[in-house]
């Protein structure tokens, strides 16, 4: 191929939004020619690398905009430090069978028991399979709820927040929440009930989710929402994180 071909081939690839065959087309083409591939089995290898590549970028605009505080997958996590962590339920929320079907997942258990790690990795292996994620904790989101609130910017952040296939909320009752904004949090469990999915982690049995909420009303309405098609995950045990850091110290010692 000539110089100035070469350029205007550039020149449509990069206008048709096409990286992945004008970075491998010239590699590809000597390639096919030195194993006696057509022009058919040339073109679809070429089509198969642009489309693994442009699912891999998908996947990386789904990780960023999710806004993990890190992208932990489950296959780091020590199953064997929880025990009392149902293994074989979580691998089978992996699949995310529970999303389409637009139910819940609450995970419950004192801090420290891995809660921010099962989370985001619930929500990247979303991520994995095309749906849209939301990560944030439930101080930051009702904060956000209130500034948009005081901005007239509410009904767009709630419409934002609602079309999400998956919102992690995470660190629910580790601060009270105000009367306004735990009527904030409930209108907008309430608009995703039934319409989309909703992980919430909290250190607080149910019982307890007054204390966060302030009234036992607002708090049974909440609950009875989100309970309605949940997956409940117990994490009660000894702290996660103390027992990787005194695993990380016999490591550097021996």
């Amino acid at each position: 191929m000539t110089v100035a071909p070469k350029i205007l081939l550039a020149d449509h690839l990069k206008t048709l939004k096409l990286p992945t065959f004008l970075r491998e087309y010239d590699k590809l083409a000597r390639q096919c020619a030195t194993e006696g591939r057509d022009h058919v089995q040339f073109l679809a290898r070429l089509v198969e690398l642009e489309l693994i590549d442009r699912e891999r970028r998908m996947i990386e605009r789904r990780i960023k905009a999710a806004k993990f505080p890190a992208a932990k997958s489950l296959d780091s996590f020590d199953f064997k430090a929880i025990p009392k962590l149902n293994k074989m339920q979580v691998l089978e929320l992996a699949r995310c069978e529970w999303i389409d079907r637009r139910e819940n997942v609450i995970a419950l258990g004192p801090s420290g028991t891995g809660k921010t790690h099962v989370a985001p990795g619930l929500g990247l292996a979303a991520c994995q399979k095309g749906m849209a994620v939301s990560f944030t904790t439930a101080a930051t989101l009702v904060n956000e709820m209130m500034e948009a609130r005081d901005e007239r910017r509410l009904l767009r952040l709630q419409k934002q927040l609602a079309s999400v296939k998956l919102l992690i909320i995470d660190e629910l009752g580790f601060v009270p929440l105000s009367k306004t904004g735990a009527e904030l949090l409930f209108e907008l469990i309430s608009q995703r009930y039934e319409r989309g999915s909703t992980m919430i982690t909290s250190n607080l049995p149910f019982d307890e989710w007054t204390e966060t909420f302030g009234t036992e009303r607002l708090t049974g309405a909440l609950l009875d929402r989100l309970t309605h098609h949940v997956n409940i995950l117990e994490m009660n045990g000894d702290s996660y994180r103390l027992g990787q850091s005194r695993a990380r110290k016999a490591e550097a010692s021996t």
